[in-house]
C-alpha cells in the first residue's frame, strides 16, 4: 500500500465514531418528542428505537430547550414511550437527482411512490441548495411561453420569473398548473404537491398533467396527512431537483401547490418548537422561510428556473398574511376568481387583477398596445356593468363603450381555453392583434 493511500486509510479509521451517543425520550408534547442526553444539530436525522418497529422511527431536530433536543418524527408517534433510546446519524435529508427522475413520482425522501421500479443509484444532494448570488444571475430578457392564452397575452411570463397564483379553493389552480406543465416550452417540469388531499394527487397526475406532461416532469408529493416537517422537506427537495437541472443548462419550470400549505406546515413546526404566534397565528419563522425557498428559483449564471407558486387565500381574501408575503417576494401574480369559475369561464383568470412585473421588458410595443387596449375595454365594461344590467344604458351615448360591448363575446372567447388546447405564442399574439384591429 502506497504511503498517501495508507495515510488516508488511517485518517478515515481514526475519524470513525466507534461509540455512538445515545439519548432517551423524556416526554412527548403534541407532535414533538423531547430527548435528553444527546447532542445534535438543527436538521440532523435521528432514530427513535421502537419495540414494535425494528427500524425505529425517523425524526428530525427542529429545536432545543435548555439541554433537551426537540424532535419531530416523520411518521406516527403511536407507541413511543418515555425512556426509549434515540441515536443521531449526524446527517441531514438528501434527495436523489438526475435525468432518471423524469416521469417519476417521489416522496420527500426520494422514494418512488408511482408503483414503478426503484431508482437505481445516482447522485444525491442536500435539500437546502444555495440561492444564486444576486450579481451572478442572468438578466431576464426573453419570454417563457406557457401555452395559456390569457397568461401569454396579458400576464406575459419571462424565463426565470416567479409568479404567484392566488385563488380560493376549487377555482382551478391545479388545472391551470396542469395546462402550463403540458403546454410550456420549458425543458423540464418539477412539480411539488405540498399538503394536497390524497385523492387529488392521482387526479392531478393522470388528468391535469397527463402522460405527455409527466414524461418531462418530476413530481414530488407530501400529502396533508403527513408530518409537517415532511411537507417542508418535500418542497425543499423539489427545489433542489429543479436547481440540479438548471445547473445542467436546462430551462426549468417549477410549480408548487401550494405555498400556503408550506407556510402552514412551517407554522406547525414553529409553534411546536415554542415560537410565539404573531400575525394570525403564524410565527416569525414562517415569514423567514418563505423568501429562502422562493428566492432559490429564478435565473442563475447558467440557465433559468421559472416558478409558479399557488396561494390558497382564506375566504377569497387576497390580503391575508401568506398572500401578502408571497406577493412581496415574487415578480407578479395571477388571480383566479370564484365569480368566473361559477360562470364556467376557465381558466378563471382575472386578467385585470393580475400583473406581470416583467412584461414591459419582454413584450413588443405592438403586444403591449394590444393588451392594454383590451384591458381598457374590460375596465370600461366593469365600470358600466350596473347600467348595462338594468337597461339604463342606451347604445350610441358612448362610442368606446359600444365598441367594448361589441367586442365582449370575442374577448371572452379568447380568454377561455380547454385543458387540451395547445396555443403557440405566435398564434396567441396574432389572435390578440386581430381583436384590436379596426373593424374587428
Amino acid at each position: 500500500m502506497s504511503a498517501p493511500l495508507f495515510d488516508r486509510t488511517r485518517q478515515a479509521i481514526q475519524s470513525v465514531d466507534l461509540i455512538r451517543p445515545v439519548g432517551h425520550v423524556r416526554q412527548v408534547v403534541g407532535t414533538v418528542v423531547e430527548v435528553e442526553g444527546l447532542a445534535a444539530s438543527l436538521g440532523d436525522l435521528c432514530r427513535i428505537r421502537h419495540r414494535r418497529q425494528e427500524s425505529g422511527i425517523l425524526a428530525e431536530v427542529i429545536g432545543f430547550r435548555d439541554d433537551t433536543l426537540l424532535l419531530m418524527p416523520y411518521t406516527d408517534l403511536e407507541g413511543i414511550a418515555s425512556g426509549y433510546q434515540v441515536t443521531t446519524s449526524g446527517e441531514t435529508l438528501r434527495v436523489p437527482v438526475g435525468p432518471h427522475l423524469l416521469g417519476r413520482v417521489i416522496d420527500a425522501f426520494g422514494n418512488v411512490i408511482d408503483g414503478g421500479p426503484p431508482l437505481a443509484g445516482g447522485e444525491r444532494v442536500g435539500r437546502r441548495g444555495r440561492t444564486p448570488s444576486p450579481l451572478s444571475r442572468q438578466r431576464i430578457d426573453s419570454a417563457q411561453r406557457t401555452g395559456v392564452r390569457a397568461i401569454d397575452a396579458f400576464i406575459t411570463c419571462a424565463k426565470g420569473q416567479r409568479l404567484g397564483i392566488f385563488a380560493g379553493s376549487g377555482v382551478g389552480k391545479s388545472v391551470l398548473l396542469g395546462m402550463i406543465s403540458r403546454h410550456s416550452d420549458a425543458d423540464v417540469n418539477v412539480v411539488a404537491l405540498i399538503g394536497e388531499r390524497g385523492r387529488e394527487v392521482r387526479e392531478f397526475i393522470e388528468e391535469d398533467l397527463g402522460p405527455d406532461g409527466l414524461k418531462r416532469s418530476v413530481v414530488v408529493v407530501a400529502t396533508s396527512d403527513e408530518s409537517p416537517v415532511l411537507r417542508i422537506r418535500a418542497a425543499e427537495s423539489a427545489m433542489a431537483i429543479g436547481e440540479w437541472f438548471r445547473d445542467r443548462d436546462h430551462n426549468v419550470m417549477f410549480m408548487m401547490d401550494s405555498a400556503t400549505r408550506y407556510a402552514m406546515a412551517q407554522r406547525e413546526i414553529g409553534l411546536a418548537a415554542g415560537e410565539p404566534p404573531t400575525t394570525k397565528g403564524y410565527p416569525p419563522s414562517t415569514f423567514a422561510q418563505l423568501p429562502r425557498l422562493l428566492e432559490r428559483a429564478g435565473t442563475s449564471a447558467i440557465n433559468a428556473m421559472t416558478a409558479f407558486f399557488t396561494v390558497l387565500v382564506e375566504g377569497d381574501d387576497m390580503n391575508e398574511p401568506v398572500g401578502d408575503a408571497v406577493r412581496s417576494i415574487v415578480d407578479g401574480h395571477i388571480v383566479l376568481t370564484r365569480d368566473l369559475a361559477r360562470r364556467g369561464h376557465y381558466p378563471a383568470i382575472d386578467v385585470m387583477g393580475s400583473v406581470s412585473r416583467l412584461m414591459q421588458k419582454i413584450a413588443s410595443e405592438e403586444h403591449l398596445s394590444s393588451s392594454q387596449h383590451i384591458l381598457g375595454q374590460l375596465k370600461l365594461l366593469e365600470e358600466n356593468q350596473d347600467l348595462i344590467t338594468i337597461g339604463a344604458y342606451k347604445p350610441g351615448n358612448n362610442h368606446e363603450l359600444d365598441a367594448a360591448l361589441a367586442a365582449k363575446p370575442r374577448i371572452e372567447q379568447f380568454l377561455r381555453q380547454g385543458l387540451e388546447d395547445h396555443v403557440p405564442m405566435a398564434q396567441t399574439l396574432a389572435e390578440l392583434a386581430a381583436l384590436t384591429a379596426p373593424g374587428a
